[in-house]
């Protein structure tokens, strides 16, 4: 083994072993994807604050698409609903004004149930699809490929970048940007995991104030992070950095937020940024969470799409809706799981039906040159 390859695996390795004694030591979520908690008997159900893989009766699916039924009989009048689109961002602006970052909790998960996060994971999974999506071919030149489909010439990715103007993070060789990053819940674990590893971070919110947050924070450091405000509602806006050029994509509790007539334009866009091979990582509110029947009448704005008393929007999805959001970017499936857990307030006896999406799908890599 070369020993460049050799000091990259040891660095990468490195880095998870102190994010998994940080886990360890935190007594965070336990280490299997989507947890192992299994309630298998309904006398223990107050023995935890969490139980994990639910299963969900006939019953408890009518009951619940019944309240949700319920709580949107009554729905804002059209003529209101323009605001919470036009002024989205000062909803979301006075939101960190007001909690600052006090609010949401690091997710110090990421790496549990995201392991592609980490270089050394991603580049092993993208090389193994890769090489499944080889066919015999003639060797292809150092500078272009040809396209098997068209018969065009076109460029590698790494051509691409060095066509164009220097960018932050120009020369780091793995590239994650994550998308609504709020005041940084998920930057931080991440930043603090990829130290020493030539990976570079871009995350970006709409909300100034959520970016400057970010950016006052004593671990952001702009040699391995970029912050930036970017609303990804905006056809005309632009990103630091080229199409094809990023190796993961992050959306945790984001896309709910967005109208879902505009949701489809913005994973279509969102998707051009990533490498052939790149993956695309999403996680958000499932149909009929908990947080969706709590609504009251008067706070629905179309199906299934809400808006909450400080005017921020959530929308809640289904597996069917997450696979054709995805897919129909052009993007393949790697992973779409409907996350069913049971929550519980031990002190006042009440169990809560959590319902959460967790998904992940990859850009195909290019065909081999024939």
């Amino acid at each position: 083994m070369k020993p460049q390859r050799q000091r990259s695996l040891a660095l990468v390795s490195s880095a998870f072993i102190r994010f998994y004694v940080r886990l360890k030591s935190t007594k965070a979520r336990p280490t299997a994807p989507l947890g192992s908690r299994i309630l298998t008997n309904p006398d223990d159900i107050f023995k935890h604050n969490m139980w994990d893989h639910v299963q969900w009766t006939k019953e408890d699916q009518e009951a619940a698409r019944q309240k949700a039924e319920e709580n949107s009989s009554i729905r804002l009048p059209l003529k209101e609903q323009g605001k919470f689109s036009t002024d989205a961002c000062q909803y979301w602006d006075q939101f960190y004004e007001a909690h600052q970052d006090k609010f949401f909790k690091d997710r110090r998960w990421l790496f549990l149930e995201f392991p592609e996060l980490l270089p050394s994971s991603a580049e092993e999974k993208r090389t193994n699809a890769c090489r499944s999506h080889q066919v015999a071919a003639e060797p292809a030149s150092s500078s272009s490929r040809t396209n098997g489909e068209t018969g065009h010439s076109a460029a590698e990715p790494n051509e691409t970048i060095r066509q164009i103007s220097s960018f932050p993070g120009q020369h780091a060789s793995f590239r994650i940007l994550e998308v609504g990053c709020g005041v940084g819940n998920s930057v931080f674990p991440i930043v603090n995991t990829i130290k020493n590893t030539h990976s570079f971070l871009y995350c970006c919110d709409f909300s100034p104030r959520a970016i400057q947050l970010v950016k006052d924070h004593l671990d952001y450091d702009d040699s391995m992070c970029h912050a930036f405000v970017h609303d990804i509602c905006e056809e005309a806006g632009s990103f630091p950095f080229p199409p094809q050029s990023l190796d993961v994509i992050l959306a945790v509790f984001v896309l709910s937020s967005i109208h879902p007539q505009r949701v489809q334009r913005v994973v279509n866009q969102l998707s051009t940024y990533l490498k052939h091979g790149g993956v695309f990582l999403f996680r958000d509110y499932g149909r009929y969470d908990l947080s969706q029947l709590r609504f009251k009448k008067g706070r629905c704005l179309s199906d299934n799409f809400y808006t909450r008393g400080d005017g921020t929007c959530v929308y809640f999805f289904t597996k069917e809706e997450v696979h054709d959001l995805f897919s129909n970017a052009g993007l393949e499936e790697i992973q779409n799981l409907e996350d069913k857990r049971l929550q519980v307030n031990r002190g006042k006896k009440v169990a809560m039906r959590r319902v959460w999406m967790q998904s992940k799908y990859r850009k195909p890599p290019l065909p081999s040159p024939s």
